[in-house]
């Protein structure tokens, strides 16, 4: 089983991207990490030039240790999740280029976000698998109230 879906990434939903940088602002001066996760674009309503997936959460690790320097995941406690895309980090000293470190992570996922101090709405750049910088547009979308997972009846159930 393959943790990442290989779809390509055609966005960010707002509210996601606003979660990263507020998580990094009050994870500093530690480094913050996390795993993408998406939603085909066409399930959330989004119309766009093409299909693919847009992320639409973050996935946090228990046990996800961090530094000034580093975030270390254990990844005997990662999910086999399809719904993975990719990898969100921060830098509290406002790189926003992969370290050699970072490289050394990227090669699962399509794209991998890094976020830099101070964490205002453009301190963040996107990056392929390779490193290499791309284009990851800020998309408005609708996503479901997190409380709506534990809405259910005992015939949700059946």
């Amino acid at each position: 089983m393959r943790l990442f879906r290989s779809s390509d990434v055609v966005g960010i939903a707002a509210d996601v991207l606003r979660f990263a940088l507020e998580a990094s602002r009050e994870t500093h001066p530690n480094e913050y990490m996390g795993f993408l996760r998406g939603e085909a674009a066409r399930d959330l309503g989004v119309t766009l030039d093409r299909d693919g997936t847009v992320v639409t959460d973050i996935l946090v690790v228990p046990g996800t240790t961090s530094n000034e320097v580093s975030a270390t995941v254990p990844t005997e406690l990662l999910p086999n999740d399809f719904s993975a895309v990719g990898s969100v980090h921060s830098h509290p000293n406002g790189v926003l280029r992969p370290s050699d470190a970072d490289l050394a992570t990227f090669g699962s996922g399509a794209v991998h976000l890094i976020l830099g101090a101070p964490y205002q709405p453009d301190d963040w750049r996107a990056f392929d698998s390779r490193g290499e910088p791309t284009r990851l547009p800020v998309l408005k979308v609708d996503l479901p109230d997190p409380g709506d997972f534990f809405d259910f009846t005992e015939e949700d159930l059946l």
